[in-house]
């Protein structure tokens, strides 16, 4: 074979190896949205209480985030491909579980070992990407692809499970992550390469604890404010503990020799700024979800599959403006597109906060125009974002990178909703984080 065809093959196969950690990363998101549009559906059938539902909601999502570092921390020390293999083994089985789970505490314990499975897996794809793309151009064009990955399975979540809990059941929508996950054990020897692990790097074992313990008690806290009171022991008791463990999680880390987050790794101000865009673009666009869901079926008195079809628009924008974001990066930079994607972000949430939930405005007049602009701000925000929250990683601390924005992205939207929906309106909380979106789209034009 000649060096050109040696080099066409090679190509090929690091295409393919993309195209198999993209699927697996859209479908991580996509389970973990995969239960909004038909949770009013589970709780009828399984008799769940409000409070069952906002767990059963939120499990999937504490796990995910609490082990997410730790996570990182593994695929680092064992190996990219290693890790990657053994969360697609736990999310497998715990996806084939959770059809058959005959109440809730069997639906509950599947999700939560889906979030664990997950929290091993992204972080772990991130590795094995560095390996696939060595060269730091290359690896800055794949992770201006990889950014949008997240939001387009959250998007594909919320329209298809509403299609397919209402023609078949909501147990159905665990038929995609089994297959995907099967799928791509079949084929992670012979398409993925693996990363060096590195056996002189400690894992943390207590700064993994107590990260993990603080994001999953503080993050628990936080979900329940939607059924009790700020005030209320159910709600303080887990917030402060949580507050208080991830405080000591910072003490503890500055002095081991090998934390689990380095204090340095979050100075850089363009990371810190960049994981802050992909928390508020997080947050923008499962508050949308969330609110215009519940809207459509509770105050307009539309279907499930009426209201998974109003997100079409927003699918078809969040891909084209995904598409279009790796050569706007090649030829702004990604601190430029991340600036220009928040403020057209904003700009589509204050519109739906102004007219999208007026009950006496059409769609295609009143929440559309929001519909739109949303996510193409959204989809090249997360490019630029994860651009920049890569940029300058050393090899031996990808998995690490991998664990801090998927962290953002998961604890974003849980921090900030419960935050923002304590305003006691729908509309107040969309305007209040499209004015964040603009505040730092402003602070990270002006990054040097």
């Amino acid at each position: 074979m000649t060096a050109r065809g040696s080099a066409r093959v090679v190509g090929t196969r690091y295409r393919y190896a993309f195209v198999l950690l993209g699927i697996v990363q859209t479908t991580l998101i996509f389970t973990l949205a995969a239960l909004a549009v038909p949770l009013p559906r589970i709780g009828r059938e399984l008799d769940l209480e409000r409070a069952d539902l906002i767990l059963l909601s939120a499990a999937y999502g504490l796990t995910f985030a609490g082990l997410v570092l730790f996570g990182g921390r593994l695929a680092d020390r064992y190996g990219g491909r290693r890790t990657l293999t053994t969360g697609l083994v736990l999310f497998a089985a715990a996806s084939a579980a959770a059809p058959f789970a005959p109440g809730i505490g069997g639906l509950l314990a599947a999700r939560f070992a889906q979030g664990a499975g997950a929290a091993l897996v992204a972080p772990a794809a991130m590795a094995v990407l560095r390996a696939v793309f060595p060269s730091p151009p290359e690896y800055g064009r794949a992770m201006a692809t990889w950014g949008g990955l997240s939001v387009l399975g959250a998007t594909a979540g919320n329209l298809l499970s509403g299609v397919i809990s209402a023609l078949l059941s909501w147990r159905w929508t665990f038929a995609l992550p089994i297959g995907v996950a099967l799928a791509a054990l079949a084929l992670t020897r012979r398409l993925l390469p693996d990363t060096a692990p590195d056996p002189g790097r400690s894992l943390d074992l207590p700064g993994a604890l107590l990260a993990t313990a603080g994001i999953t008690l503080a993050s628990y806290g936080l979900v329940v404010t939607d059924a009790r009171p700020w005030s209320s022991a159910a709600v303080l008791v887990p917030l402060l503990g949580g507050i208080a463990l991830l405080a000591a999680f910072r003490y503890a880390e500055r002095r081991v020799r090998d934390p689990l987050l380095p204090p340095r790794f979050l100075l850089g101000r363009r990371r810190s700024l960049a994981l802050l865009a992909i928390a508020l673009s997080a947050c923008g666009t499962a508050l949308t979800f969330v609110v215009l869901s519940l809207h459509l079926q509770q105050v307009r008195d539309w279907s499930q599959v009426r209201t998974s079809a109003a997100f079409v628009p927003f699918a078809v924008a969040l891909i084209a403006s995904g598409r279009a974001a790796g050569p706007l990066i090649g030829r702004y930079g990604p601190r430029a597109v991340t600036a220009a994607g928040m403020g057209t972000a904003a700009a589509g949430l204050i519109l739906l906060a102004l007219t999208g939930l007026d009950a006496h405005t059409g769609y295609a007049y009143g929440m559309l125009p929001g519909l739109v602009l949303l996510p193409a701000g959204t989809a090249a925000s997360f490019a630029g974002a994860s651009v920049l929250a890569a940029e300058g990683v050393p090899p031996g601390q990808t998995g690490l990178a991998g664990g801090v924005l998927n962290t953002a992205m998961e604890c974003g939207p849980t921090v900030l909703l419960a935050a923002l929906l304590t305003l006691g309106s729908d509309a107040a909380a969309l305007a209040a984080t499209g004015a964040a979106l603009l505040v730092v789209a402003c602070m990270n034009q002006r990054t040097q």
